[in-house]
């Protein structure tokens, strides 16, 4: 093997697909704080870190809460799907035994998350223009407002 064959094969490893780069807003370590609808104080806090793997082709977060006294851990791997234009993951909890599915929509500085776990529920939210605050809400799809997600409002800033 020639060292122009070694070039030709590093021209021809995969890239990342630029659609990945709507993900860049999330990347840091964020620090969250806010409540469930029917609490007038914080009863929801946690640290979460996104993180691009080598190659940039996932993003991993990294996650941490306390949420109305229970504690969750979980590990999420995001990725692009281009037929749908949107970024699939699994997240892995200490709450549930097998992978947990999540799609974000991301567009500009509006990101959109949805699940149909326990019914289905969907986060809204958005970056602000300066990068630095990411604020939002759960809520549960309509007519499954009792099906084991609680729906709560958030703010994230960025610590790094």
């Amino acid at each position: 093997m020639t060292i122009s064959d070694n070039n030709t094969q590093l021209e021809q490893q995969p890239k990342p697909d630029l659609a990945l780069k709507r993900l860049e807003g999330l990347v840091g370590t964020w620090g969250i704080k806010g409540r469930t609808l029917d609490s007038n104080t914080d009863n929801v806090s946690a640290l979460t870190t996104f993180v691009w793997l080598p190659g940039r082709f996932f993003l991993k977060q990294s996650f941490e809460a306390d949420f109305i006294g229970m504690k969750i851990q979980s590990l999420e791997l995001i990725y692009y799907d281009p037929e749908s234009d949107t970024f699939p993951s699994l997240v892995y909890s200490n709450l549930a035994g097998i992978p947990i599915p999540y799609r974000y929509d991301v567009k500009g500085k509006d990101v959109v998350i949805t699940t149909d776990l326990g019914g289905g529920a969907k986060m809204t939210g958005k970056i602000s223009e300066d990068g630095n605050t990411f604020s939002g809400g759960w809520r549960q799809n309509p007519g499954k407002e009792d099906a084991g997600n609680v729906a709560y409002d958030f703010v994230g800033t960025r610590i790094k």
